[in-house]
């Protein structure tokens, strides 16, 4: 499993001719005591931790849903019909938007671009239109990624300088809240990484007491991969300061793993197919071993991709698990091989072979040696009812920019995939 902060998606363009079939193999029902048992737990250890996640489910829940969506800021910089900025954002189709990413430098936020300033200005002024909405920063990233934190977190004293830092510059800009995304602490920095979200969390309470202003929202963007969520966080302290983690439950599979063979990139449930470790590498799994860790069920916001990984075919073999020779070819918009933003993948649809996986809950498709794993209409359906059994907090989008936003690309009218989950959640 690749833990990368870029992401797509891919769903059927209305009027297309488009050939499609269904993987019959034996689907394996989505329970919540399947979430246990897929854990690799023995019988006895099955036995004595479903009672436990049973209890915290169902004492959480009953509040409005999040919707949770992250954009960033070089999809500014994209070729239409791809370039996405500010303006494209509607103010009343999500509860919380996290914008992406800043950056760390002598303790501090710091603002590469002077341009940023007025952009902070562009997106915070949505909430004249709705007031409800939330507006977070987020700091740091897969580029920015685990050495951008050091030295910053290594002393108390560096610690402090930066958590003064974060207070004044949220609210000189008005943002609501500040987003972690340290992708991703080792096993060595996960304490550094604790103190930091606590010392946040407590200097985020005492800024509230003193301020006329709501308390700023502090939450993290984590792995959705079982041995980081064992290395990288200390579950039970996390979940006592954090108001809700964004839970990055894709890339699951892409062009990076090896032996090189064709995987969904955010499969809802596990595969016939899957065995040992990767029977973790799905949606389901990780979900509910961030529970079992302790994070209560109402905090963790759920993840949801409006991008595909794809794979250029090495043979004939066209299922789950055939040989791949490479990542698939680079979008005309995004520009990245092994990747395709969900306006892409509308246009690739044409004359393409789709097939849903009745086993993992998710489509995928097919044309000439181009294999591409995705999300549509109907799997985020799908996932936005597997949240709301469990008395999830809600869904995150990663990420806005890359759903089609235009309207123009897939003949669904603007954000479908968004709008899709927007619609199914209900009260936000």
């Amino acid at each position: 499993m690749m833990d990368h902060n870029i992401s797509h998606i891919m769903g059927l363009r209305q009027g297309q001719a488009v050939e499609t079939s269904v993987d019959k193999r034996p689907r394996k029902c989505a329970s919540q005591k399947k979430l246990v048992e897929d854990m690799g737990a023995t019988t006895m250890e099955q036995k004595s931790l479903w009672p436990g996640v049973m209890v915290l489910l169902l004492l959480q829940g009953g509040s409005a849903y999040k919707l949770v969506c992250y954009f960033t800021n070089w999809s500014q910089d994209r070729q239409e019909p791809g370039k996405f900025t500010p303006e494209n954002v509607d103010p009343f189709l999500c509860s919380h938007l996290i914008y992406s990413f800043a950056s760390i430098e002598n303790n501090k936020v710091i603002i590469k671009d002077k341009s940023e300033v007025m952009l902070y200005q562009t997106i915070n002024s949505l909430k004249t239109k709705n007031p409800k909405l939330k507006i977070l920063l987020s700091i740091g990233g897969y580029l920015f990624g685990s050495k951008g934190f050091h030295p910053m977190v290594d002393s108390s004293t560096s610690r402090l300088e930066f958590v003064n830092s974060v207070i004044l510059f949220l609210r000189n800009h008005n943002f609501d809240g500040l987003d972690v995304s340290w992708i991703y602490p080792d096993q060595k920095e996960n304490t550094h990484f604790t103190l930091l979200i606590h010392e946040l969390a407590e200097a985020f309470q005492k800024d509230f007491t003193t301020s006329t202003k709501e308390r700023l929202l502090l939450t993290a963007g984590v792995s959705a991969g079982r041995q980081m969520i064992d290395n990288s966080y200390q579950v039970e302290k996390l979940a006592k300061d954090l108001d809700f983690i964004n839970l990055l439950s894709f890339d699951f599979h892409g062009s990076w793993e090896k032996p090189l063979i064709t995987g969904h990139n955010s499969p809802l449930s596990k595969g016939w197919q899957d065995r040992g470790p990767s029977s973790y590498y799905n949606v389901e799994y990780a979900v509910g071993y961030w529970i079992h860790k302790g994070m209560p069920s109402e905090k963790v916001v759920m993840g949801i991709p409006t991008y595909g990984h794809s794979f250029t075919l090495a043979s004939a073999e066209t299922t789950v698990g055939a040989p791949a020779s490479g990542p698939g070819a680079a979008g005309p918009i995004t520009e990245s091989s092994g990747f395709l933003a969900y306006y892409e993948i509308c246009q690739f649809l044409k004359g393409a072979k789709i097939t849903r996986l009745q086993d993992q809950q998710v489509p995928y498709t097919v044309k000439g040696n181009q294999w591409v794993g995705y999300d549509d209409v109907e799997s985020m359906e799908t996932k936005v009812r597997f949240l709301k059994n469990l008395n999830l907090g809600g869904a995150m989008i990663w990420s806005i920019d890359m759903d089609d936003f235009t309207g123009k690309s897939c003949n669904q009218g603007p954000y479908p995939l968004v709008q899709a989950v927007k619609r199914n959640l209900g009260s936000l």
